[in-house]
């Protein structure tokens, strides 16, 4: 594995019998599996609850209904007696892809995964080895400094469907409690609950209005009297696995207090601080208590923000900087030369692009922005890792059909000698 000449789909279809594991709630792996069999590839599906059943009962699958326990052992059965020479799969962090993950590396199969875009938006994630942490994208900026500057030709819309995913997850988790018992040791990454997400689905429709009122004044206020003053903050899902595997905290609640402490203690008093709740965990989740609270206890009051659905790239181009676990916006403040600092394990986190040291130090210190870097990471990491399309909008397929084979693609990068490159930024956050 490891081998990015090629970007990853080109790899998947040099496979020849892809066993698919979990994927996105919904029929985006119909779809992909009825795209690889136009290719030539034979696909298997293996199912591990009633949603993927209810989702995927026309392919050529099979139940897994054992415990998590004996999953390795039946896995590499049935990859050795159907002579499997690649997995698929949706996210790298679930119970049974990471077993999945260790067979396949036992036995020296490929292992590509699907994830939401590092770009956002109008792309997916498509990487053989891992995803995120596990990524085998290098983290060397002498690497990227060896590519040739390339441009990116701009994605097609891949128009995402909000009620597409939200009924896809209700059906799902509808027909995983219908179907309880045809898979009684099953064990899911997340709460496993039909009521748990009608609920969360309610309160989101609900939340999302009013917080529309709500956000209107503050963020215009901020525009007006604090353009270029404040820090963003971007949340994640609190159940994300960027969050609970690939971060040093036990809750998003416990990044919320260590910022606040730390802008307190350490930001200019003249500088404000908000944070941007993920659109994905408004039904889950609100801090507004919280933050109100930690507000009083550390004397900022008046100084720190709240806000759920404003625009984002409006709110990252007039801040000061971003703060964040290990979002993707990150890489979106990075588009926006913007100086950022994480808390949390992420694949872009190297000298040139992040802040490398303390967020005590961040609030005041001059980071080094290396544009010539950033230009060639983001081309790298589009061309080899990222897939024009939605999996609940357009697929990445019937947009790479539109053309020649691989023409909504970016060619391949190849690599070049190394360059100077003199465009490396300072980025002043101390001062007016």
């Amino acid at each position: 594995m490891g081998d990015y000449s090629v970007p990853g789909y080109y790899n998947l279809l040099q496979c020849r019998r892809i066993l698919m594991l979990q994927g996105p709630m919904g029929t985006f792996f119909n779809r992909v599996a009825a795209w690889l069999g136009e290719q030539g590839v034979a696909v298997k599906k293996m199912n591990f609850n009633g949603g993927d059943w209810f989702f995927h009962r026309k392919l050529d699958s099979v139940d897994y209904r054992g415990a998590l326990a004996d999953f390795p052992g039946y896995l590499r059965l049935f990859l050795e007696v159907h002579r499997i020479d690649g997995i698929l799969c949706f996210g790298d962090c679930r119970h049974y892809h990471k077993a999945a993950k260790t067979v396949a590396d036992e036995m020296g199969l490929p292992f590509f995964v699907f994830e939401e875009g590092y770009v956002r938006p109008d792309y997916v994630t498509l990487e053989c080895g891992g995803v995120n942490v596990h990524s085998l994208v290098p983290r060397s900026p002498a690497f990227y400094l060896s590519l040739p500057d390339v441009p990116v030709p701009k994605p097609a819309p891949a128009h995402p469907s909000f009620g597409r995913a939200a009924w896809s997850s209700m059906f799902y988790y509808a027909a995983g409690r219908l179907l309880k018992s045809r898979y009684p040791l099953y064990r899911h990454h997340k709460k496993f609950s039909i009521r748990y997400e009608a609920r969360a689905w309610c309160r989101s429709w609900a939340r999302k209005h009013l917080n529309r009122w709500r956000d209107k004044s503050v963020f215009e206020k901020l525009l007006s009297e604090h353009d270029g003053q404040y820090f963003a903050v971007a949340l994640q899902v609190y159940n994300d696995s960027q969050v609970t595997t690939h971060s040093p905290y036990a809750d998003v609640r416990d990044f919320i207090r260590e910022v606040v402490a730390s802008f307190a203690a350490h930001a200019d008093a003249r500088h404000h601080l908000v944070f941007k709740h993920h659109p994905m965990d408004r039904g889950q989740r609100d801090y507004r208590r919280l933050i109100g609270e930690l507000c009083e206890r550390h004397g900022v009051h008046g100084r720190v923000h709240y806000v759920h659905d404003v625009h984002l790239p409006t709110l990252l181009r007039h801040s000061r900087g971003v703060v964040t676990i290990n979002s993707t916006v990150g890489l979106s403040s990075l588009y926006h030369y913007k100086p950022l600092k994480l808390m949390g394990r992420a694949l872009y986190d190297m000298d040139g692009l992040t802040f490398q040291g303390e967020l005590a130090q961040f609030w005041t210190a001059v980071t080094r922005f290396d544009r010539g870097l950033w230009r060639r990471f983001r081309a790298y990491l589009i061309t080899q890792t990222q897939l024009n399309g939605a999996f609940y909008g357009r697929d990445f397929y019937t947009l790479l059909a539109e053309g020649a084979p691989g023409s909504a693609q970016p060619a391949p990068l190849q690599l070049a000698a190394a360059v100077a490159d003199d465009e490396a930024d300072e980025l002043q956050l101390n001062g007016a």
